[in-house]
């Protein structure tokens, strides 16, 4: 026999072969498709089982000043006084900025003195309307100039105190940008004020904490470079959560009359919850996540049933359960790769902790 016709040999019984095998194995298909038996998955499980829970929520953090603003004057004009010395502290209504005002005040003694002048007309006038020497027009006259007068001396008067610059709180002033003799614009910014002796604590934290975040709690934050733990009082929350990232913004104040910490600062913000004596606390690698939401393989009848669930604070190991899971219930630990809905399961490992 040559070499070839041995090849085609062995080529026709693979070709039987293969042939039989598969046929062998569609046959094993079709008797395991007829019996109706499903694989059976063999996984550890745990038992729900309620916990005492210390819950807490690190958020991340901005300082601000208490009050802030950028000091501008309100009318042109040339600086004549700066009453401040930078990085001081100064007092509300302390003045700090003084503009050219002569021609102001020229003009508001102008106002005075004739308004003394038509004063002194409207007396005599008086006299003699109550005699009949003159007509009650020429009295009512008099008085009308009386009052424009007023008016004008009234605007005068707010000029003037355009050109004198007061602060309008306590607190830091910050670096001058202006010098002696400068004309400015109600667009220049003279300095910064801000009041640092009380500080913002901002920061956001999920929407599902809302009802443990209320005004008068206290937190408690550290700072970049420094080892130090301070206490903030909450004050304000926003009504409605962030429609992006369905988070809240908290504000907190913050004594600072040491002024220790400066605003700008990035904060570390430890947010304590209540102590839940009755919270569901499952492993960590239970949790199934999906495109939408968390799920749970729970074991009831011998079958998996995927059990979506809400999640709330996690740790190390475990994540707490906030619906979705009862006392008693038996979930999976592991097998989550493999498990499906309505699979039958058998529980080799049952672990309570």
């Amino acid at each position: 026999m040559t070499f070839n016709n041995r090849k085609y040999l062995i080529l026709v019984a693979y070709s039987f072969i293969s042939i039989a095998l598969s046929s062998c194995g569609e046959k094993k298909q079709e008797e395991t498709k007829a019996s109706g038996k499903a694989t059976t998955l063999n996984a550890e499980g745990f038992v729900v089982h309620p916990q005492v829970f210390a819950s807490h929520y690190d958020a991340s953090g901005s300082l601000l000043p208490n009050e802030e603003i950028q000091i501008l004057p309100e009318t042109s004009g040339r600086v004549t006084a700066i009453s401040f010395k930078e990085g001081s502290h100064v007092r509300k209504g302390d003045v700090l900025i003084r503009l050219y005002n002569d021609d102001i005040l020229a003009q508001v003694q102008k106002s005075k003195a004739q308004r003394e002048l038509q004063v002194k007309i409207k007396e005599r006038q008086a006299k003699l309307l109550s005699i009949g020497g003159i007509s009650q027009q020429d009295y009512e006259t008099t008085t009308a100039q009386i009052a424009s007068i007023d008016a004008d001396l009234a605007y005068s008067q707010a000029q003037l105190n355009k050109t004198i610059i007061k602060a309008p709180f306590d607190g830091r002033i910050g670096i001058r940008n202006v010098s002696l003799g400068a004309v400015i614009t109600p667009t220049t910014v003279i300095a910064t004020l801000q009041q640092s002796r009380v500080l913002k604590l901002d920061f956001t934290l999920p929407d599902q904490y809302k009802d443990e975040v209320i005004a008068g709690k206290e937190v408690t934050f550290t700072v970049t470079g420094s080892l130090d733990t301070f206490r903030a009082t909450i004050s304000a929350i926003e009504p409605s959560a962030d429609v992006a990232t369905r988070t809240l913004k908290a504000r907190a104040l913050v004594k600072n009359d040491n002024e220790k910490l400066i605003a700008g600062s990035f904060t570390h913000v430890n947010v304590p919850f209540r102590n839940d004596k009755t919270a569901l606390m499952v492993p960590s690698q239970s949790i199934i996540p999906t495109t939408r939401d968390k799920q749970i393989a729970v074991v009831k009848g011998g079958k998996a049933k995927m059990q979506t669930v809400v999640i709330g604070t996690r740790t190390s190991d475990q994540v707490e359960v906030l619906s979705g899971l009862s006392e008693g219930d038996t979930i999976l630990t592991t097998g989550i790769m493999q498990v499906k809905q309505g699979m039958p399961v058998k529980v080799t490992k049952v672990n309570k902790k």
